[in-house]
C-alpha cells in the first residue's frame, strides 16, 4: 500500500520539492497528498502547487505564542488527508511533545549538521568555530527533545580553509537534497537501517 506523505515548510522548500519529484518520480513506496507552510508567502507553496501537490497555510502569528493552539490547527489540517508519514523540510517552528508524540515513529526531520552535533541553530558558523575538518546534514525520527531522534542518515561535506557560513550551507544544501530523499525512499518501504553518504 502507498504510503501518504505530508511536508511541512516555513520557507522556499528547495527540500521538499526533491521530495516530492523523488516520490513522483516513480518506483516510490510514498506519495505527496499536503505541503503545508507557517507562512503564506513561503515560496515553496508555489512549487508545490506547480507540482500538483495540494498545500495548505497555517500561519502560527494569530496565535500569539499559543503552540497548543497552533499546533491543533496543524493537526486539523493534517486529519483532512490523512497521512502515513509527516517530513519536516525546512519547517522553523518547535513542535511540542502533545504534536510530536501521536507521529513518533512516522514523524522525520534534516538538520544541517552532523547530530548530535550543534542541535538547533547556526549550525555552519558553530562547525566553523569549532574548526571543524568535516559537516553535513542529518535525517532523524522527530521526537519530544530538539534534535534529538534516532538518526536515519547522514551526508557529509569537507570544511575548506576560508568558509563562510554561506559557502558551507550551500555545501551543506546540495547534501541534503541527495540525503533526504533517499533516507524517504527507504522509510517508506519499510527500511530504517542507516543511511550514509
Amino acid at each position: 500500500m502507498t504510503k501518504r506523505v505530508a511536508i511541512f515548510i516555513s520557507g522556499g522548500g528547495s527540500n521538499m520539492v526533491r521530495l516530492v519529484e523523488d516520490m513522483q518520480a516513480g518506483g516510490h513506496a510514498a506519495t505527496p497528498v499536503l505541503v503545508l507552510a507557517n507562512d503564506a508567502e513561503a515560496g515553496g507553496l508555489k512549487k508545490a502547487a506547480a507540482l500538483g501537490v495540494p498545500t495548505a497555510v497555517v500561519d502560527h502569528r494569530p496565535f500569539k505564542g499559543d503552540r497548543e493552539a497552533f499546533q491543533a490547527a496543524l493537526q486539523a489540517e493534517l486529519d483532512k488527508v490523512q497521512p502515513d508519514i509527516l517530513c519536516l523540510a525546512g519547517f522553523m517552528r518547535v513542535l511540542t511533545e502533545s504534536f510530536v508524540a501521536p507521529w513518533e515513529g512516522r514523524m522525520l526531520n534534516i538538520h544541517p549538521s552532523l547530530l548530535p552535533k550543534y542541535k538547533g541553530l547556526h549550525t555552519h558558523a558553530r562547525a566553523l568555530a569549532a574548526g571543524d575538518a568535516e559537516h553535513g546534514c542529518t535525517v532523524h525520527l522527530v521526537t519530544p527533545a530538539l534534535d534529538d531522534g534516532p538518526i536515519l542518515g547522514q551526508a557529509r561535506v569537507p570544511v575548506f580553509a576560508g568558509d563562510t557560513p554561506d559557502d558551507l550551507a550551500a555545501r551543506v544544501l546540495t547534501q541534503e537534497h541527495k540525503l533526504y530523499p533517499a533516507v524517504l525512499r527507504r522509510f517508506a518501504a519499510g527500511e530504517q537501517a542507516r543511511l550514509d553518504l
